[in-house]
């Protein structure tokens, strides 16, 4: 997403010195600011020279509710519940407490 005209962006748009971009992954919106251009590809290593992470602290908050709110119901390979767990859930979600 640019943040200039909040449209979609296709990968190959370019970009200047100073921009901001948001992106989204994982569920997530990521902010990277454009320090500067290199002249030619660089490799990873030298990434943080023309780039700057300004991902705000609230967006990871976020992610790791997401991940919590999920591990709270069902753990990671116990498949579907099944006919009786799901009548269980129902029981105690109904129960006046």
């Amino acid at each position: 997403m640019c943040i200039r005209d909040r449209t979609n962006c296709k990968p190959s748009k370019e970009v200047y010195g100073g921009e901001l971009i948001t992106v989204r992954k994982n569920q997530m919106n990521i902010q990277i600011q454009v320090l500067n251009i290199p002249e030619s590809r660089v490799g990873a290593k030298l990434l943080p020279q023309f780039c700057k992470d300004v991902t705000p602290k609230e967006e990871f908050e976020k992610l790791d509710l997401l991940k919590y709110s999920k591990d709270y119901y069902r753990k990671k390979g116990t498949g579907r519940p099944t006919k009786k767990d799901r009548r269980d859930i129902d029981d105690y979600q109904d129960s006046p407490e």
